[in-house]
């Protein structure tokens, strides 16, 4: 997506150009020097960087003449000056509006609209997006075979097969350097197989894009927070339904899309409210604490409506409460039909949440089972502890 808005943008600005030089019949680098670049980073950043408008009213606000009429009414050196002046507006901005005027105006409509109590997504109800019909409990819905993944001379991943089934929660545990991580970038195509089989729903997904991976219902969180920190959560969680949109670049641009973003904003509005933070959609995804944060990325991949649902240390960074809150939030959404992958460090959260355990250890998996049997083989707790206790 950044890719193409940055190509379009060059297109626009080689028009610009085409233009310029059409209407001067002459072309100087003179009128593009340092001063020009400070102008159009003084326009982005009066109007807000965070907000379409803020162009717009950035390029407004900025108005070269009129400082150029103002500066020589001050002093005799209005020439020499201009940059400074500009500088001393551009901190200025930093200073009290950093987020521009289109920013300043969000803050005060977000705090009369936290006055009168509204912070759900208040736009028109309309027809909810698709859902896709889960598998039935018990079947198998991925398949692990032979899995290697090498980094050079190191076997990260050696030799891994397991099943997950539909309407379980299966943990993949082991100690530090285990290859818990890199197998799960396997799974979801982050990183490419060096051997072996992964299949999805009956679909060999090795070396498949992640773009199509999701598509087929395979929705993940990472270890490191990946949120849109100045976003909204109901804009960030309104991104993992992006797979589950058909319009495209043109059509967006052109505003042609309102019922399907209304859709994704609805769809976004229930999946916080699945997790509990529907009274919070229009604060700051960065304002969140790092435990809130985790929740919501489990929001996000939820909107893109998963048969599995990844999950990389979704604990990590959680008090107490919140763990037992996301604990209830998983067994919840197994119970609906959801199908977990999990890897956690948290033993005690972990033994009790999930149905299987897939333990690895140096890149092999080392044991399978329920967590009792698990818990109790000499194995893990070698692996685990240094020595068989």
């Amino acid at each position: 997506m950044r890719l193409s808005l940055f190509v379009t943008a060059a297109l626009f600005a080689g028009l610009a150009g085409w233009l310029y030089a059409h209407m001067n019949r002459f072309v100087s680098p003179s009128p593009f020097d340092v001063r020009a670049s400070i102008e159009y980073l003084l326009m982005a950043v009066a109007g807000g960087l965070g907000q379409l408008a803020g162009a717009l009213v950035g390029a407004a606000l900025v108005l070269k003449n009129g400082l150029q009429d103002v500066l020589p009414m001050l002093t005799q050196r209005a020439g020499q000056l201009e940059a400074v002046a500009f500088a001393a507006l551009f901190i200025l901005l930093l200073h009290f509006a950093r987020g521009g005027v289109m920013g300043l105006l969000r803050r005060w409509t977000r705090r009369r609209g936290g006055a009168q109590g509204v912070s759900r997504h208040d736009a028109p109800p309309v027809d909810p997006l698709p859902h896709r019909k889960l598998p039935t409990r018990g079947t198998q819905v991925l398949s692990v075979n032979g899995a290697v993944k090498r980094f050079g001379g190191l076997v990260a991943v050696n030799d891994v097969s397991f099943d997950v089934k539909a309407g379980e929660i299966v943990g993949l545990i082991g100690p530090n350097g285990a290859g818990k991580s890199t197998m799960f970038n396997l799974l979801t195509c982050t990183l490419p197989m060096s051997a072996g089989q992964v299949r999805f729903l009956d679909h060999d997904i090795a070396g498949m894009p992640q773009r199509q991976v999701a598509r087929l219902g395979l929705a993940r969180t990472f270890q490191h927070v990946k949120l849109r920190p100045h976003m909204s959560l109901l804009d960030n969680v309104a991104l993992g339904a992006h797979s589950r949109t058909r319009s495209g670049i043109l059509k967006a641009g052109l505003r042609l899309d309102r019922t399907e973003e209304n859709q994704i904003l609805q769809e976004a509005q229930r999946q916080l409210d699945r997790i509990g933070l529907g009274d919070r959609a229009h604060e700051l995804a960065g304002s969140l604490p790092l435990g809130t944060q985790r929740i919501l990325e489990i929001a996000r991949a939820l909107a893109a409506d998963p048969v599995l649902l990844v999950l990389d240390e979704p604990a990590a960074g959680l008090r107490r409460k919140e763990k037992m809150a996301l604990g209830d939030l998983l067994r919840k959404l197994r119970e609906e039909g959801v199908t977990i992958l999990i890897v956690e460090h948290d033993m005690d959260f972990v033994m009790k949440l999930v149905d299987r355990l897939v333990v690895m250890n140096f890149g092999s998996k080392l044991v399978e089972g329920v967590p009792s049997a698990v818990r109790a083989d000499e194995r893990v707790q070698a692996a685990y502890l240094g020595s068989v206790v």
